[in-house]
């Protein structure tokens, strides 16, 4: 995967005349027309257009991927690109960034989009009563100016040559200021694609928009329909029938029957989406570094690559830097299942035994339950019982993700390390799904204000490798796994030749991207 250099990114608005805003290239050539039908697992009832709230697949599509848009975009190839920012300009420090934004772009209502709309926006994330996961990007930016109809600035409290990638998160969604509340209603934004029909957790219909500004280079169907398919064998029999075109999260347990049907296109992508135990390390036992310690060292890693990824992956240490990010750490030595270890630990506790609950479900990954039970398996002969609780699939992030003191997650990694910690591991932000503060983990948090100023690639290597370091050693949350994306395709779409490994689904935009045969 290409990208940016970091110094690269402080100017730039050259990558435009080399990709469309789809990331695909100028010359590509895509057909016109028809009707894209997704089997999306990833759906809940209290899914919204409210994009601060979004955490699963199906809203990512439809709200990122179809009916709205960011300032920029990360591309199939991993490059950055403009999205409703045509260009950005940093002072050299990387605190002061000023972006110009595209003109001629209006809202599904006929609202002209401007730099009002940016800075409502963005603010939105960080009102009082505020819960979204990109809070702690927002409320970086000390001052937001409008510098004209079409140019912003946003000024840091602290340097972060990362910023541009950061604002392709998929929470932070362009609205149109004065009129939020209703967008959010009606799902009006300014995407490809405008809202026919939403019903949540079971389907959403968009339209493509005429004279739409990403113009012909993206947007190729007509129609899209994507439908809430939770279970994976339900998801693939509707591929199989064909009640739909393409579905994500492919049991690979059922791969072989896929693969079987010469009408149907396995899509494996390697990334770092990442399978996740999260413990709230500031309830009891947690709230111990041995008690950590000793789960770590009970959980068998490569029998779980191999039962539950079937080989569709790789191990990992308890770090969310995968091997698509720079920095991340491959010499860094890993995590041996060791029961006496993880006994020793317990011993160091003051425990000889471990009593805990792990909430798990089909919600968190596919096979989770399998998973938890593996680990129930592997940790007994250290101590350490544990209770698997079934959990159910529909609301598990609103009920049980962040509430129960251990369950099963998942994460897909982000483009850049500062983006995956401060999402995740950086005290006190909305999703730091193991509430590991600063009283635990002094060094983590100040090695992560200094590294995301430092532009010397070399210093942020050494500091990027020492918080993998302390994340594997003293962190609250199990990484066992890398997953790679595994999503299946009908021979009735054409797909480009890279596809994105940010998200699933070529970065959740295949409504964007893809197209018909």
């Amino acid at each position: 995967m290409t990208r940016l250099t970091r110094r690269g990114l402080l100017r730039t608005g050259a990558a435009a005349g080399v990709l469309a805003a789809s990331g695909l290239p100028l010359k590509a050539q895509m057909k016109r027309g028809g009707r894209l039908r997704a089997g999306l697992a990833g759906a809940n009832t209290s899914d919204n257009w409210d994009a601060r709230t979004h955490t699963d697949a199906f809203m990512q599509n439809a709200s990122q991927g179809a009916v709205f848009d960011a300032l920029t975009e990360v591309a199939a190839d991993g490059t950055l690109v403009g999205e409703l920012a045509e260009s950005w300009e940093a002072s050299p420090d990387a605190k002061t960034w000023t972006f110009n934004l595209r003109q001629g772009v209006t809202f599904h209502n006929g609202k002209a989009f401007g730099a009002d709309d940016v800075i409502e926006s963005l603010q939105m994330h960080v009102a009082e009563d505020s819960k979204s996961a990109a809070k702690p990007i927002v409320s970086a930016i000390t001052e937001m100016k409008k510098l004209g109809e079409h140019q912003v600035q946003l000024v840091l409290a602290a340097g972060n040559a990362d910023l541009p990638y950061l604002l392709s998160d998929y929470h932070l969604m362009m609205y149109p200021a004065g009129q939020i509340g209703a967008a959010i209603s009606k799902g009006i934004g300014t995407g490809l694609y405008q809202v026919v029909s939403f019903d949540p957790g079971v389907r959403f219909v968009g339209k493509r928009v005429d004279s739409h500004y990403k113009g012909d280079a993206a947007g190729f169907f007509d129609e899209i329909e994507f439908i809430a398919i939770n279970d994976p064998t339900a998801r693939m029999n509707a591929l199989l029938t064909g009640q739909v075109e393409t579905i994500n999260r492919v049991d690979v347990k059922t791969e072989a029957l896929l693969n079987a049907n010469p009408l149907v296109s396995i899509q494996e992508v390697t990334g770092n989406r990442h399978f996740t135990f999260p413990m709230l390390t500031n309830v009891a036992p947690f709230d111990d570094v041995n008690v950590r310690r000793a789960l770590k060292h009970g959980i068998n890693r490569q029998e779980m690559v191999d039962k539950i990824l079937l080989g569709h992956g790789s191990i990992a240490y308890d770090t969310p830097i995968g091997p698509a990010n720079q920095y991340y750490a491959a010499d860094m030595e890993p995590i041996p299942y060791d029961p006496d270890k993880a006994a020793f630990y317990l011993k160091e506790a003051g425990m000889d035994q471990l009593n805990i609950d792990l909430s798990a479900s089909s919600a968190a990954f596919a096979g989770a339950v399998d998973a938890s039970q593996l680990y129930q398996s592997s940790a007994k002969p250290a101590g350490i019982n544990i209770n698997v609780v079934q959990e159910p699939a529909d609301g598990y992030w609103s009920n049980v993700w962040l509430k129960k003191p251990f369950s099963a997650a998942f994460w897909s990694g982000r483009a850049t390390e500062d983006w995956m910690f401060s999402s995740a591991y950086e005290d006190g932000v909305p999703w730091n799904d193991s509430q590991w503060g600063t009283e635990d983990s002094e060094r983590f948090q100040e090695l992560l204000v200094t590294a995301r100023a430092e532009l010397d690639s070399d210093k942020r290597r050494e500091m990027y490798t020492e918080m993998q370091m302390i994340l594997r050693d003293d962190g609250g949350v199990i990484i066992p796994m890398f997953a790679n994306w595994v999503q299946a395709v009908s021979n009735k779409l054409s797909v480009p030749g890279t596809v994105g490994n940010l998200w699933g689904m070529d970065n959740a935009r295949m409504a964007e991207r893809w197209a018909m045969a």
